[in-house]
């Protein structure tokens, strides 16, 4: 369940800190009601941005086979093999 706060709470900034690190996602700050920032500790940024790079590269591998732009496997392992005399 995500953790909601108004905006008054940014003052607690202690005890924010402390919600952070114990929460596994984002806390969403509230103005007049209304959703207005995202806050979140630095490990689960991290971990956010690390997938998000995975997504794009899975994307873009994925965009290569649609294009036909693909290698034989036994190819590829024969050449690295070569390569680096394994």
């Amino acid at each position: 369940m995500p953790h909601i706060i108004p905006i008054r709470d940014l003052k607690k900034t202690s005890e924010l800190s402390q919600m952070c690190k114990n929460a596994a996602e984002p806390i969403f700050i509230t103005k007049n009601g209304y959703g207005d920032m995202v806050i979140m500790s630095m490990e689960v940024y991290e971990k956010k941005m690390y997938l998000i790079d995975v997504y794009a590269k899975l994307n873009a591998a994925e965009e290569q086979i649609h294009q036909g732009n693909v290698l034989d496997a036994d190819e590829s392992l024969k050449s690295l093999r070569k390569k680096y005399n394994v």
